[in-house]
């Protein structure tokens, strides 16, 4: 049975950490998204992957390239646009035989999920998918069942009116005839063609079953899920990996990761939750907690930060305070109230020494706060903060 992997979306909410590449391919504990699907992909015995592929899918492709460092055989189709998950699956139709998984490349899932779903396929030869319980269920499709029959599915209802807290875990398993299905259905008012759609439209002729799941699964859809999804993580695994150096005096927690070539100043405390990328330097004095730093990252000397993302070559000045969340963060023009961010500093984006970056705040991409500045808000990509 071959997997057929969707990344081919953008990630609007993720800005601006996804300017710069797919949101697959955001890093969670040093490794893209998109990396833990297949390995639980490779760990469940499945070793024929197709990657649907989209915006920025050259990242994807150089990375993962044809799946030979995972013991699995990599192929790829593209979306050329974004036109919803069921447009997304029409492109597999090419490449796959009768039977096949679909995943979603952005939700981190175990190998155990994905061995239920082949047995459950293979019991029943009915299409099948995956269900899990969310806290906040509205941000999802909630799934309603008689049994382990699916008997409807609600698209991201209020939370007042959802009929239950199971949502579509985003796994399925399916034969040729979902193709058809999804041509049956009208886009959405946005033009897209959305799988759940064509799934509940055929409910009632071929039955859906599903495999409750109570194992990890997260997703990561605005940017304080990548702190607290990357705390997750690393709270999951036994033995972090630490490839970095430490210099004396410096504290690093058991369970942080770092990357290779990383090092971590004199007298430097790294605290639980924290994950360093490759190259990353640490300056000494500095203290971080539930930081996330992508490759190439600096952090100057004493800065202080909490609950904060450094993207890629991201510069972070000595002495700069992120006191951390909770904080009010507008997405998409609807404020989101006491989210644990701290600040997020975009890729080549660079903060003065001596700043202080109030909770929430976002720096764009390539962007320049001069020193001893406070700053609150969105930054756009380029601009230049100065005193007074």
């Amino acid at each position: 049975m071959k997997a057929v992997v969707l990344a081919a979306g953008e990630g609007q909410r993720l800005e601006p950490l996804t300017n710069l590449r797919p949101k697959p391919m955001v890093p969670i504990a040093n490794q893209p998204l998109l990396e833990y699907v297949i390995d639980s992909v490779s760990d469940a015995g499945i070793d024929e992957i197709l990657l649907v592929v989209g915006y920025k899918r050259e990242r994807i492709q150089t990375y993962f390239g044809d799946g030979h460092r995972w013991g699995v055989d990599i192929e790829y189709a593209v979306q050329e646009k974004q036109l919803g998950t069921g447009h997304a699956v029409l492109q597999a139709e090419d490449h796959v035989d009768d039977e096949f998984l679909v995943l979603n490349g952005d939700r981190i899932i175990t190998a155990d999920l994905v061995e239920q779903l082949v047995e459950k396929r293979r019991d029943t030869a009915e299409t099948v998918m995956a269900a899990t319980r969310a806290d906040d269920p509205s941000e999802y499709g909630v799934v309603t069942l008689d049994g382990d029959r699916v008997t409807g599915i609600t698209e991201k209802p209020r939370a007042t009116t959802a009929p239950s807290d199971i949502v579509n875990a985003g796994v399925y398993a399916f034969d040729q005839s979902v193709f058809d299905a999804i041509r049956d259905i009208n886009p959405d008012p946005t033009g897209e063609l959305a799988l759940t759609a064509a799934i509940e439209r055929h409910l009632d002729d071929e039955p859906v079953r599903a495999v409750r799941y109570r194992g990890l699964w997260v997703d990561v859809s605005y940017l304080w899920d990548v702190t607290a999804v990357t705390a997750q993580v690393l709270d999951e695994l036994d033995d972090p990996i630490q490839n970095g150096v430490a210099d004396e005096g410096a504290q690093v927690a058991d369970d942080v990761r770092t990357g290779s070539d990383t090092r971590v100043g004199a007298n430097a405390t790294v605290r639980r939750g924290s994950a360093l990328g490759n190259n990353v330097t640490v300056g000494a004095n500095a203290v971080l907690s539930n930081v996330v730093a992508f490759d190439d990252a600096t952090i100057g000397d004493g800065a202080v930060l909490n609950d904060c993302i450094v993207a890629e070559n991201a510069t972070v000045g000595p002495n700069t305070t992120v006191p951390g969340g909770p904080a009010d963060v507008v997405v998409d023009g609807t404020c989101c109230e006491s989210v644990d961010l701290g600040a997020v500093v975009g890729d080549n984006a660079s903060v003065g020494g001596g700043s202080v970056l109030v909770g929430g705040t976002v720096i764009g991409d390539g962007a320049t706060v001069q020193d001893g500045v406070t700053v609150s808000g969105r930054v756009p990509t380029d601009a230049e903060v100065r005193r007074g």
